[in-house]
Parts: C-alpha cells; sequence; structure tokens
C-alpha cells in the first residue's frame, strides 16, 4: 500500500523544506502538506494542501478520515521566543497540538509519528558542554518546559498506548529557503541576508553566545533517516539528543569574512540572551549515532559557502566562492 503523508505546521522553516523531500520521495500527490494559512512557496502548489488549526481536534480528524495517512509530522508549534511572549498561547499550542496528534494516531491507527523536540529542554543545572541524552533537565521557558512535557507524553504513548513516535531534539536550525520563525538561534539564519544586503549585522546574542546548530539539509537527513530506521532501532522514545556543529556570532562572523571580507557585526543582546545562556554550548549525539547511524556532513564555512550562493542571487548578487 502507498503511504500517505500528513505534514502538520506545514509552512515553517523545517515544513516548508520537508514538504519538498517528502514529496520528492513519496510523490506529490502522496504528501499532504498542512497549516493554518497557506504558504505562498512553491512548493505547496505542487500537491494536496490542507487548511488546519490543530487545536481543533474535529478538523484534525476531517482531515485524517480525508486522506487516512500512513505517517504523520506535526511540526506545529510556537518557538522559543515567540512562546515567552505569550506563554499561555505557548503553553497551550504546543501541548494541545500534540495530545490531539497522539490521541489521532491511536484512534485511526497511525503507523508512525514524528514530534520534534528542541534543546530547549535543558536548563541552567544541564552540564553545558557536550551535554549528555540522560542529565537534569530544568528548562527556564515556555517552549522548553512543554518541549520536555512533550517528550514524557509521546514516550508514554509509545508504552502504554503502542503509538510509534520518534523524536530529535533540534538545536538550531539554519537555512535559505524560508525565513526565521521567532527562535532564539534565528540570528543565524538572518545573518547571512544582512551580509547579502547591507553588510552589517546587529546580533541580539553577545559575541561569545556559543550555541548547538545544525544545517538544513542534515536536519532533514536527520529526520528522514529516524523515521525509515527499523522500529527495533529506534531505542528512546522521548526524543535523541542531535547535533551538527557549534559555534558563537563571532565565530559565524568570521566565517563570513572569509567571503565577504567588508562585513560586520555590532552586538545589542536582547531578552533572548537569557534563553540562549540557559542552553548548553555543545551537544553529544552518540546515541543516534549508535542506534541509526546519524552522521552531519557540514561544518560552519561548508554550511556558509551553501548560504551565500544559494542566497546571492535572491539578492542580485554574484560571489567569488
Amino acid at each position: 500500500m502507498q503511504d500517505n503523508i500528513l505534514v502538520i505546521g506545514a509552512c515553517g522553516q523545517l515544513g516548508t523544506e520537508l514538504v519538498e523531500a517528502l514529496r520528492n520521495i513519496y510523490g506529490d500527490a502522496h504528501v499532504i502538506a498542512s497549516d493554518v494559512r497557506q504558504s505562498p512557496d512553491e512548493v505547496f502548489k505542487q500537491g494536496p494542501f490542507e487548511l488546519l488549526d490543530i487545536m481543533d481536534k474535529q478538523a484534525l480528524e476531517t482531515v485524517l478520515q480525508k486522506h487516512k495517512p500512513t505517517q504523520v509530522y506535526h511540526l506545529a508549534a510556537l518557538l522559543s521566543a515567540t512562546a515567552e511572549a505569550k506563554p499561555k498561547l505557548g503553553w497551550s499550542l504546543n501541548m494541545d497540538g500534540l495530545f490531539h496528534v497522539l490521541d489521532a494516531a491511536v484512534d485511526f491507527k497511525i503507523g508512525k509519528v514524528y514530534w520534534p523536540s528542541s534543546i530547549a529542554v535543558f536548563g541552567p543545572h544541564t552540564p553545558m558542554n557536550h551535554t549528555p541524552q540522560n542529565c537534569v533537565m530544568d528548562p527556564n521557558t515556555i517552549y522548553g518546559i512543554s518541549k520536555l512535557a512533550g517528550e514524557r507524553y509521546c514516550e508514554y504513548y509509545f508504552n502504554k498506548r503502542g503509538v510509534d513516535v520518534r523524536s530529535l531534539r533540534y538545536p538550531g536550525l539554519i537555512g535559505y529557503k524560508s525565513a526565521p520563525g521567532g527562535g532564539t538561534t534565528d540570528y543565524a539564519v538572518s545573518i547571512y541576508h544582512d551580509a547579502l544586503t547591507t553588510g552589517e549585522h546587529s546580533c541580539f546574542l553577545g559575541p561569545d553566545t556559543e550555541l548547538p546548530m545544525l544545517y538544513m539539509p542534515d536536519a532533514l537527513k536527520a529526520t528522514l533517516d529516524i523515521m525509515h530506521a527499523p522500529a527495533d532501532q529506534i531505542k528512546i522514545r522521548s526524543s535523541y539528543n542531535l547535533a551538527g556543529m557549534s559555534f558563537d556570532p563571532k565565530a559565524i562572523t568570521a566565517s563570513i569574512q572569509k567571503f565577504i571580507p567588508d562585513f560586520k557585526t555590532t552586538y545589542a543582546p536582547d531578552h533572548r540572551q537569557a534563553i540562549a545562556d540557559s542552553w548548553p554550548n555543545s551537544i553529544d549525539d552518540s546515541e543516534a549515532r549508535a542506534d541509526w547511524g546519524w552522521q552531519p556532513a557540514y561544518d560552519l564555512d561548508a554550511m556558509t559557502k551553501d548560504m551565500l550562493m544559494n542566497l546571492a542571487p535572491r539578492y542580485g548578487k554574484s560571489l567569488s566562492l
């Protein structure tokens, strides 16, 4: 039987590229994108799209009855900085949306569910360097608290209800195909746009704020790899640590200057600095590597070169890379 795949929250930074990748694998007609509003991105015109508010359980059930998906990727969430500004909305959207999907997985016998967690589950008492899979987790943001609670519920639904749910703790995600979505690591996306337009970036984090990051092609690879792995290789049903590279704003500036020598960054830390300070500097993802073969392909300079090469034509620029 042909797999039908539903992507909820498809119009965000990760979802836009995931829909494209999934349609390349399964075919346009078999990947149903959904979100509260439709993006003008070309990928959403290539196959089915459903307007869906994940807070509306009946609407979700209607979409499931119509398309009968065998897999669901549930990406709808309020990200870190946005959730801090609207904490009650952040909690209800992140938690009730997950409940609706997990309950639907039981009722509609959905084969596999993917739900992303985040390094936001860690907190000020977490080991900051090479943060292990299992350690103190005391998040101090609504986003992190909801993701930690979500991890526990995912494991519960696997153990008690038999839902094949799989998850990754994403670090900051960097890509060129869509705009940032309100995360604390989003400076690492906008800095490339600024390098090609104004030649200067005002960073909302301090120059030495080191954070774990992942380039979007690696994030997509990890997501598809964990979903395509045999069930017996998925030993962790809360969420796997995932890492690609760690750097601070000073380092990404230096990387860009290798290609655009006159580029400059100034620093004006705001409320997002406190969020970043509570997160790890680097992540130990050895269990993902051992269980299902995770291996990133990009380091900082390789990512910088690829970002600039893909963004430059958008701004009518030509670079010698």
